[in-house]
């Protein structure tokens, strides 16, 4: 009997926590689709990419001072040279081009058909790694690429794209390749494990924000903000991007890579009804069918990883 309570004893709370993290991790996906909603919402009146450089710089802000505590700084002064290549290499490919290209995509085109778009990362994601990471996609894999193809083939059905869409699919198409290409380094970065996790985040995001902040202004202006638009950059940076990222990475302490993989793979569909509801972007019921078909296959892809 004192064996059978305290095996409960041990496996109530290690079922407990792991409830606790898959709501903690679908609450963060929540927010993280909430994100392409509120940038339709303020490319309304923000240039994209000065919009982009201010949400990103105020999370930069926000996560500076725990970079610069005394554990992380010890951490700080041991980085070489080749060190800070890569942090600042990973800064201007995952957050000055790609979510430069994400705000600007958002801007051409409607926020079902950018996320679609973006979970192609992880198909060139798994193609890139074959070359820079001798990772080979397994039997499996190829089936979940085959899926996404025939899924993003029918959500385009009939292929005939208005001028301002092909500019957006263009530049959108940039920003999958360099978020494919931050998802490798970033991967080498961390495999190593010489750099913490938030020293990573924190000095790439400053990079990256320094040159979007820099370029938005110069080429796109400074708009006159009103309180809603500070609302809704704040509420980006501070909630959706150093709370979020924050409690994601707490999650993963308990999810597995699969169990991670499932639940960010809910995003698309999550976007999809807010941006209906929200945004009023309708889709047929083809349009539907072939979001949940590349869905499937982005997250069999996933699944093998």
């Amino acid at each position: 009997m004192l064996k059978l309570f305290a095996a409960r004893s041990i496996i109530l709370p290690e079922a407990r926590t792991q409830r606790i993290a898959v709501l903690q991790a679908l609450f963060v996906t929540f927010l993280w689709s909430t994100s392409w909603v509120l940038i339709k919402v303020g490319l309304v009146d923000i240039p994209a990419v000065t919009f982009a450089g201010l949400r990103y710089s105020l999370a930069f802000l926000c996560l500076l001072p725990f970079a610069l505590r005394q554990e992380s700084r010890a951490s700080l002064h041991r980085l070489t040279r080749p060190d800070w290549a890569r942090l600042i290499m990973l800064g201007l490919l995952f957050y000055a081009i790609t979510q430069g290209a994400m705000f600007l995509g958002l801007y051409y085109l409607p926020a079902a058909t950018v996320t679609l778009l973006m979970n192609l990362t992880s198909i060139v994601v798994a193609m890139l790694g074959i070359l820079l990471l001798s990772e080979h996609p397994t039997k499996l894999q190829w089936l979940g690429v085959g899926l996404f193809i025939t899924g993003s083939l029918i959500y385009f059905y009939p292929i005939d794209f208005p001028s301002g869409e092909i500019l957006g699919l263009s530049i959108v198409g940039v920003g999958i390749m360099t978020n494919a290409l931050s998802s490798i380094l970033g991967r080498r970065i961390n495999r190593e494990a010489k750099i913490t996790p938030l020293l990573v985040t924190t000095i790439s995001m400053g990079v990256g924000a320094l040159a979007l902040l820099s370029g938005g202004i110069i080429f796109q202006g400074m708009p006159a903000l009103q309180i809603k638009h500070w609302l809704i950059i704040v509420w980006l940076a501070v909630i959706n991007t150093a709370f979020a990222f924050t409690l994601w990475n707490r999650t993963l302490r308990t999810l597995t890579a699969v169990e991670s993989s499932v639940i960010n793979n809910t995003m698309l569909v999550q976007t999809v009804i807010l941006a209906w509801i929200f945004l009023g972007e309708s889709l047929t019921w083809w349009e539907v069918i072939g979001i949940l078909v590349a869905g499937l296959g982005a997250l069999v892809v996933q699944l093998q990883k």
